[in-house]
């Protein structure tokens, strides 16, 4: 790496520079580069100065700085050495301008952000920032653009120049925000030869076409949250649970400190200067997907009149605003662009066509709030001050876990509900002409579903409902509008209350091992009908004994996975192939699959089911009995942002196995299968089990390693360890990390 002093010579390298309001221009590739002025040079580097960072033996950092925006700084640095291409990647989304680098493919998914990001609107916001924060929204955009310029070999693949408002494009830190629930074939069915009403059947999405697939096609994201109240540790500490379930390498492992109180350790999203999943030494939370019912659909009555639209709301006839968006994407001879003329109502834009109407949604878009949210709740001290930055109320996509020093443990189910009529069904698109469905403002946060300190001593989420959250003491149904709690009860939810209940003396230790405790509950109603339906076959079936050997083998499996167990194999083979017949099925009419599964299948396709997965297995790997360790494998071969798997290359055998079938260490795999092998690509992804006290003790690990670089000895050091269930050491202290160190030094260093 060049030094800073030879850098610094020659007032440090070109920059290319692309204004983000100019969402038209064409590639950055082609703009004219420009020197970063002495006196910004001069800045930074000073800057730097204040910056320590400190890499331990599995190259993490530990960053501190003077100041809040020092560490900040020293932060985004880190983040652009470990992995420049994931940071800029999440902004390139985030801002809807994929398309200038992946093509036209991605047009739709560029319109879908552009209909709630503007640059103009985040650049407007920023200016209204209050100071200590658009300090830190400086310092993120320096420390990106200072990792640029000392790093000339490094060509990023669109945004040669961060700007501090970009940091609003991206603000609230999950895997996938609310905005990404809009889905992408109904914006393009509405939008790609221009929204015309009366809707041409072209256009026009039939109810049977938008209930393609199933609820188990996709590995499921979402995380898992334990807490445990200082009664039933063997401390006498609170104990947290950190166990997000996201797409692996989406959040490295960091430390970020200052001399104002920022001190925080945990999971942080690539790009972001806040982290999300963590802890300081007073205080931990956990976010977990699900919650209520954050974003509503609207059917909109639409009329024309003489080339314009208008919508019926009440008694008035609204017009539309229409809104042209011009979507650049890059071709073979350079870029072209679309625009594309979208339509809004006052509930939000038109995202969809149903039945003949066209759908508005409706959803949080508060990037001002959710920052100083997400930031703020990293440096509370107790359970009031994260209580405080919980009355913001733009965490909207998540529940939260949370367990302190004072030996507090809560949960918040959600935390942005909109207040409305519960005699409306908000699980399916409402009368947009009617004024009763108006949102009536947001529920407070004591309004909402929540947990102080129940008397269980534990509490746990598994992106399930919250009615098991603390076993009886958990929150009831019946006091709450529906629409509060949207998802239902899981296997995950059924096994976490199992390895917690009546359980005490726990540490840190038997905390990690209740997470990654075997047992695969969603097989326990399946297989009792499918030994049913065997038995009952006629002797003479054929059948009868070309299915025995399974029969007896899952007879005589304790439904725990295992390296070496080979019913596994076969058990959850059975179950994908009926979720893959049977799941398109179960979603058009509105049933969870497992539970159309349990109830709408006869007998003989239970076995039927059986007879395919055995052959499946036997075509693979040569026989059905095949160890499901030889199956389910851990690979990283590249640093790629889309993982390749192949199935002659080295990989490792994982036992953990998918969150659909109850495994609470979640392991599975996204991407459409072309291999014979399964490689996980989503699930346990950051580990961290923390007690806290007058000092914090911690264990973690994170899938592959910190490193985004093949070349690097950090890039798959942890691969084992994660593979294995095990967790490291975290180093808190400074001391610690001094004891560990890889490395010492300043960025541009």
């Amino acid at each position: 790496m060049p030094s800073m002093r030879s850098m610094m010579c020659s007032l440090l390298p070109l920059i290319g520079f692309v204004s983000m309001a100019a969402a038209a221009a064409p590639t950055p590739v082609s703009l004219p580069a420009r020197e970063m002025p002495a006196v910004e040079a001069k800045r930074l580097k000073a800057q730097a100065q204040r910056v320590t960072i400190l890499r331990d033996n599995w190259g993490i950092p530990h960053v501190y700085g003077k100041t809040d925006a020092d560490a900040v700084f020293g932060l985004m640095y880190a983040q652009a050495e470990d992995d420049f291409r994931r940071v800029e990647r999440n902004y390139i989304n985030a801002m809807g301008r994929l398309a200038e680098v992946e093509g036209e493919a991605e047009l739709y998914r560029d319109l879908r952000m552009k209909l709630f990001i503007d640059p103009a609107d985040l650049q407007a916001q920023y200016k209204q920032s209050p100071a200590w924060l658009k300090k830190l929204m400086v310092a993120f955009a320096d420390g990106l653009n200072y990792y640029l310029a000392t790093h000339p070999e490094v060509t990023p693949a669109l945004i040669t120049r961060f700007e501090p408002w970009m940091a609003l494009s991206f603000s609230e830190g999950s895997i996938g925000g609310d905005i990404e629930t809009i889905d992408l074939k109904q914006l393009e069915a509405l939008y790609a030869s221009g929204a015309r009403f009366p809707l041409a059947p072209p256009v026009l999405l039939s109810s049977a076409s938008m209930e393609q697939g199933s609820d188990l096609d996709k590995e499921p994201g979402g995380s898992n949250g334990f807490a445990i109240a200082p009664a039933l540790t063997k401390n006498g500490r609170a104990l947290l649970l950190i166990n997000p379930h996201t797409s692996f390498y989406f959040r490295p492992e960091v430390q970020v400190q200052s001399r104002q109180g920022l001190n925080a350790y945990g999971a942080v999203t690539w790009g972001q200067f806040f982290v999300y999943q963590g802890f300081n030494d007073r205080v931990g939370w956990m976010h977990t997907s699900g919650g209520g019912d954050v974003i509503d659909e609207y059917l909109e009555t639409i009329i024309e009149k003489d080339g314009r639209f208008f919508y019926q709301y009440g008694a008035e006839q609204r017009a539309l605003k229409a809104v042209d968006i011009t979507l650049p994407y890059k071709t073979s001879d350079g870029m072209a662009s679309k625009v594309v003329k979208v339509y809004y109502s006052h509930h939000g834009p038109i995202v969809c066509a149903k039945d003949g109407r066209w759908i508005s949604v409706r959803l949080m878009n508060e990037p001002l709030k959710a920052l100083t949210q997400s930031f703020i709740r990293t440096k509370a001290r107790n359970y009031r001050d994260f209580y405080k930055s919980m009355e913001l109320r733009t965490n909207s996509s998540n529940n939260t876990v949370y367990a302190d020093a004072d030996g507090n443990i809560a949960y918040f189910h959600g935390n942005f509900i909109p207040r409305r009529d519960p005699k409306f069904d908000w699980k399916h698109p409402v009368d947009g002409s009617d004024p009763a469905t108006e949102w009536r403002g947001l529920h407070t946060v004591k309004e909402t579903i929540s947990l102080f300190n129940p008397k269980n001593g534990w509490i746990q989420n598994t992106n399930n409902w919250p009615y098991t959250a603390a076993g009886p003491y958990s929150p009831k149904a019946r006091d709450y509008p529906a629409y509060m709690s949207m998802n239902p009860e899981n296997p995950r939810g059924i096994h976490a209350v199992r390895v917690l209940e009546n359980k005490k003396d726990f540490t840190i230790a038997s905390l990690i091992d209740a997470a990654y405790d075997t047992q695969l509950t969603a097989f326990e109603p399946l297989l009792p009908q499918l030994f049913v339906a065997y038995d009952e076959l006629p002797a003479d079936d054929a059948l009868k004994a070309a299915l025995a050997p399974q029969i007896a083998a899952l007879r005589g499996w304790d439904l725990r996975y295992s390296l070496e167990s080979t019913p596994t194999s076969l058990a959850i083979y059975w179950v994908q192939d009926l979720t893959a017949t049977y799941g398109p099925v179960a979603k058009s009419t509105e049933v969870l699959v497992l539970d159309y599964i349990q109830a709408a299948l006869t007998p003989r396709q239970r076995l039927e089911a059986l007879e395919r997965a055995s052959a499946k297995l036997t075509a693979d790997f040569g026989a059905w009995q095949t160890p499901w360790g030889e199956i389910n494998r851990f690979q990283r071969l590249t640093g790629d942002i889309v993982q390749l798997f192949d199935d002659s290359k080295p990989s490792l055998p994982v036992a953990f196995a998918s969150a659909n079938w109850g495994s609470l260490a979640a392991y599975g795999m996204t991407s459409k299968q072309i291999t014979k092998k399964i490689y996980g690509e989503r699930g346990n992804s950051f580990v961290a089990a923390v007690e806290f006290g007058p000092r914090i003790t911690a264990r973690s690990v994170l899938a592959g390693g910190q490193s985004g670089d093949p070349a690097s000895p950090h890039f798959a050091d942890q691969a084992q360890m994660y593979a294995r269930g095990e967790l490291k050491d975290v180093l808190f202290y400074r001391s610690d990390v001094e004891k560990n160190l890889e490395r010492r030094y300043r960025p541009g260093d």
